[in-house]
């Protein structure tokens, strides 16, 4: 098995320190693909580190990311009390900059997919019925953007992400 000498997420979390020391960019860093890519995996540190970095945009700034979201769109963000809104605005993220890349159908199986462990993570913190009923409604909310997600038009935004 081969072994990696930097991880990809470490590094891409490492980029906007050395962004910031030697001046501004101009354009777009050229690593803007593979840390889009980094953010839209669909595992926990996927996860994690574009929670962080929408945590703190300024920093990302020369990469020209769209941070906008609608949430969960026409439905509702915490169904029954499930907090999906985190989820949604990051599956948001990575169809809009997706899109804007021009790379959306060749990644769209997979953010659909991110978007499904994201709501299995937010139900992994109940039990029981409440738990099945959680999943239930993750599976039903996974289904229709499977189905149905396309990647948002010049649809304006619920609210700017924070």
């Amino acid at each position: 098995m081969r072994q990696r000498s930097v991880p990809l997420l470490a590094a891409a979390l490492a980029l906007p320190a050395t962004l910031f020391l030697g001046g501004t960019a101009s354009a777009a860093p050229a690593d803007k693909p593979q840390v889009l890519s980094s953010w839209t995996q669909t595992s926990a540190s996927s996860h994690n580190a574009w929670a962080a970095a929408r945590a703190n945009q300024g920093a990302w700034a020369a990469y020209g990311f769209d941070w906008s979201t609608d949430y969960c769109s026409s439905s509702p963000d915490n169904p029954f009390g499930f907090p999906f809104s985190t989820a949604c605005a990051r599956h948001d993220f990575g169809y809009r900059n997706h899109k804007a890349a021009g790379i959306f159908p060749a990644n769209k199986a997979r953010l659909d997919s991110a978007f499904y462990e994201d709501l299995k993570r937010v139900c992994a913190r109940y039990s029981g019925a409440t738990k099945t009923s959680c999943n239930s409604t993750a599976w039903t909310y996974y289904q229709a953007v499977s189905i149905f997600g396309v990647a948002p038009a010049d649809t304006p935004a619920k609210t700017p992400a924070a």
